[in-house]
C-alpha cells in the first residue's frame, strides 16, 4: 500500500445527460414495483431490465419487462400489450423534478417512445427454475460484483467521490429551493476532486473541477466561482483545501446548453461515479433500470453491505469483497475478501467464513435480507449508490450496520474452534 500519493474522483449531477437517463430508467423500476404493490401482484414475480436513451427534446425507453395487468392493455386483436402512458408520465415527472424546461429539452414537450417488451422466456426460465433446483430463484445474469469500504469518512467511502458528491448535491438541494443567484444555475454540471493522502489517509484537496450550466448566458468562469465557491467550501467541511489548490470552475468559459440538448445520454455510462470513484475494482455492470434478480445490481448492494459491516465492526480499516454468479445458478460460484493488509487480527478466510454463515447470498436472500422489493430506486440515480442514509421506506437498506455483531461472534466461534 502506497502511504503518500494523490487520487482523484469524480461525479455527475442529476442533470448530466446519462444521469437523466438513470433515473427515468429507475423511475421505471419504481412504478412496476408500485404498480405490483397497488394491484395485489406478488413483487417477487417482478422482472424489469430498462435502457434510457435521451437527446435534443426526444427520450427512447426500450426493455423487457414482466409486468402487473394494471401496466397492461388490449390492442386491436385483443392481446395484450404494454400500456405506454404509465411509462410515459414517470419520465415526464423525472425530468420535470430534475429542472428541464429549456427549449432544447423540456419536460412537456419532449417526445417519448416506448419500446418495452415480455422479457424473455430463456432467461424467465433460468431466473425462475434455479439450476441448483434449491428452490431459489437463480441469477439473472451471470458477472462479478464488488463492493468496498474504508475508513476515511463518516459513512466509510473513498475520500475524492465521497466530496465530489457532495459538492454536487449541495448545489442541486440550493438551486431547487431558488434562492439567489444559485438558482441560476442549471441541472447539468461536472465535479472532480482530487486529494493528497499522508500516510494512508486523506490530508488535503489539491484540485477541484466544477462544470456546471448557467441559465444567465452573461456569467463568465469568474462570476460562476463567486456563486459556487461557498458551496464547495461547505461541502468539503473539515478536509483542508491546499494553499496552492488549483480550482478550475467552468474552466472552458460558458456552459448555457446543457442536458441531452447539448449531448445524448445513455443509461449505464457512470458506473464508476455510481460505485467508489475508481478506488476500488468494478465488475463492469450498471445498476440502474434493473430489477434486483438481476445480480449487477443485488449482489453489489450485497458486497457493499458486507464490506462495510467489516470496516464497521473493526475487523479491518479497508475491506474489498467480490461475489460471482452464474445465470440460473442460486448461490454465488465464489466469495472473495481481501483486507489490504488491515486486518485486525483476523484473515480473510475468517472473513470469508463468517460471511457465507451470516448471509444467504443467492438473489432470492439478498432481496430478503436487504427487503429490495420495493419502490427505492429512482432516489439511487445520482450522487452515489453507496455511501448514502438507510431511509424508513427502506432505501439505500445496504448501508445498514446491522451486521457488527454477528461478524464479530461468527470471527471468534471460528477463533476457538
Amino acid at each position: 500500500m502506497r502511504a503518500n500519493y494523490l487520487f482523484t474522483s469524480e461525479s455527475v449531477a442529476e442533470g448530466h445527460p446519462d444521469k437523466v437517463c438513470d433515473r427515468i430508467s429507475d423511475e421505471i423500476v419504481d412504478l412496476v414495483y408500485r404498480e405490483a404493490a397497488k394491484t395485489g401482484v406478488n413483487p417477487w414475480g417482478v422482472r424489469i431490465a430498462c435502457e434510457t436513451l435521451a437527446t435534443t427534446n426526444r427520450v427512447v425507453i426500450a426493455g423487457e419487462v414482466r409486468l402487473p395487468p394494471s401496466l397492461m392493455k388490449k390492442d386491436k386483436d385483443g392481446k395484450d400489450v404494454i400500456n405506454p402512458s404509465k411509462f410515459k408520465a414517470a419520465a415526464r415527472r423525472a425530468i420535470k423534478d430534475i429542472g428541464y424546461e429549456q427549449d432544447g429539452f423540456h419536460w412537456k414537450k419532449a417526445r417519448i417512445d416506448v419500446l418495452l417488451h415480455s422479457q424473455s422466456a430463456d432467461i424467465a426460465q433460468g431466473v425462475d427454475n434455479a439450476a441448483d433446483q434449491q428452490g431459489d430463484e437463480g441469477a439473472g445474469d451471470q458477472g462479478i460484483m464488488f463492493g468496498y469500504a474504508c475508513r476515511e469518512t463518516p459513512d466509510l467511502m473513498p475520500a475524492p467521490i465521497y466530496y465530489s458528491h457532495k459538492i454536487l448535491q449541495l448545489l442541486a438541494t440550493a438551486r431547487k429551493k431558488g434562492d439567489g443567484e444559485v438558482a441560476k444555475l442549471g441541472p447539468d454540471a461536472k465535479s472532480q476532486v482530487t486529494v493528497r493522502y499522508v500516510d494512508g489517509k486523506p490530508s488535503e484537496v489539491t484540485s477541484i473541477v466544477l462544470s456546471t450550466q448557467h441559465l444567465d448566458d452573461s456569467w463568465d468562469s469568474a462570476k460562476v466561482r463567486a456563486v459556487v465557491e461557498p458551496y464547495i467550501r461547505e461541502a468539503l467541511g473539515e478536509l483542508r483545501i491546499a494553499t496552492d489548490c488549483n480550482w478550475y470552475i467552468n474552466p472552458t468559459g460558458k456552459f448555457v446548453i446543457g442536458g441531452p440538448d447539448g449531448d445524448a445520454g445513455l443509461t449505464g455510462r457512470k458506473i464508476i461515479v455510481d460505485t467508489y470513484g475508481g478506488a476500488a475494482p468494478h465488475g463492469g455492470g450498471a445498476f440502474s433500470g434493473k430489477d434486483t434478480t438481476k445480480v449487477d445490481r443485488s449482489a453489489a448492494y450485497a458486497a457493499r453491505y458486507l464490506a462495510k459491516n467489516v470496516v464497521a465492526a473493526a475487523l479491518a480499516d479497508r475491506c474489498t469483497i467480490q461475489l460471482s454468479y452464474a445465470i440460473g445458478v442460486a448461490q454465488p460460484l465464489s466469495i472473495y475478501v481481501d483486507l489490504h493488509g488491515t486486518g485486525k487480527g483476523v484473515s480473510e478466510d475468517q472473513i470469508e467464513a463468517a460471511i457465507r454463515k451470516n448471509m444467504d447470498l443467492s438473489p432470492t436472500g439478498i432481496r430478503r435480507h436487504l427487503d429490495l422489493n420495493k419502490p427505492i430506486y429512482a432516489k439511487t440515480s445520482a450522487y452515489g449508490h453507496f455511501g448514502r442514509k438507510a431511509g424508513r421506506d427502506g432505501s439505500f437498506s445496504w448501508e445498514r450496520t446491522d451486521l457488527v455483531k454477528a461478524l464479530k461472534e461468527a470471527v471468534k466461534t471460528r477463533e476457538a474452534a
